[in-house]
């Protein structure tokens, strides 16, 4: 494989050399829709991780602003050791990046595809250390909105951080209508999908999606296609399977809180993260 791995992609961004204006791209970690993610060092020879959005996207306003608003977004909250680090943002030869800190594990995604054995020696901690990341978002005054196991990075032992804010915005007074949202539906909020006003407590249906999955290997609602998903995900009259039938010696109070942050309903589902975390902790 080349330094730039998907070469392609690296070659159709714009990235010839090896160089990024002061920073040495050593290997790409991931390319997604929106930008690609290089392992980089600095003149120190110190390592981060600096993201790159591609170059194909420099016109796309919509893309631009997304970015930028993640990565100012990111500077306000990162100072919290359950969030990826920031360490700047800019332009360099008119390709806008972000520089973070460098995390050397694998996303949750990642980890639950190959069933890895740190999801059984950690459970707990990592469901815990998801809600307090998300708490500290929405105590910071936003919301994350792409809340999945894509966004959760895992150290190799065992430390967590929130990542991508690309979709993150300003917590509203009271529920608003979010305009263009681009999430992923499965981890959607039914609110969401409805397009109806909305609030940080979709980020707590999604948690829930998230922490089911974590613990029962699959998905609360499944279906062969998207949309069998999101009807599932709509419909008051479906019962969730009880996580118990997955994991026995799951406790009951523990099941209940999951399965409050998943009600259909916006207003039945915790108020805020600190009155779910206060549960996580009372339940045996």
């Amino acid at each position: 494989m080349s330094l730039f791995g998907w070469g392609s992609k690296a070659e159709e961004g714009g990235l010839e050399s090896r160089t990024f204006g002061p920073f040495r791209l050593h290997e790409l970690i991931n390319s997604g829709g929106m930008a690609d993610l290089w392992l980089a060092t600095n003149q120190k020879e110190e390592h981060y991780a600096v993201r790159i959005m591609h170059n194909r996207l420099k016109y796309n306003f919509l893309a631009k602003r997304r970015f930028l608003r993640g990565c100012e977004i990111l500077s306000r909250i990162h100072n919290h050791d359950r969030v990826i680090g920031y360490y700047d943002h800019g332009k360099i030869n008119g390709r806008y990046y972000l520089q973070m800190e460098y995390v050397e594990g694998s996303n949750l995604r990642e980890l639950l595809a190959r069933n890895d054995p740190l999801l059984v020696e950690k459970v707990w901690d990592i469901l815990m250390d998801m809600a307090i990341a998300l708490e500290h978002v929405h105590d910071s005054g936003f919301m994350h909105l792409d809340y999945k196991p894509e966004n959760i990075m895992i150290s190799r032992n065992g430390q967590l951080r929130l990542v991508d804010f690309d979709l993150s915005l300003p917590k509203p007074a009271k529920p608003a209508k979010l305009g263009r949202y681009g999430g992923t539906p499965a981890y959607m909020a039914p609110e969401l999908l409805l397009h109806r006003e909305s609030d940080h407590r979709a980020d707590i249906f999604a948690y829930g999606v998230t922490a089911y999955e974590l613990l029962a290997r699959r998905r609360p609602f499944t279906g062969d296609t998207e949309e069998e998903v999101m009807r599932k995900q709509l419909d008051h009259s479906q019962d969730l399977t009880s996580l118990r039938e997955y994991i026995p010696e799951l406790s009951v109070p523990m099941e209940k809180v999951i399965f409050k942050c998943l009600e259909r309903d916006p207003e039945k589902r915790y108020p805020h993260m600190s009155v779910m975390i206060r549960d996580m902790q009372l339940a045996p």
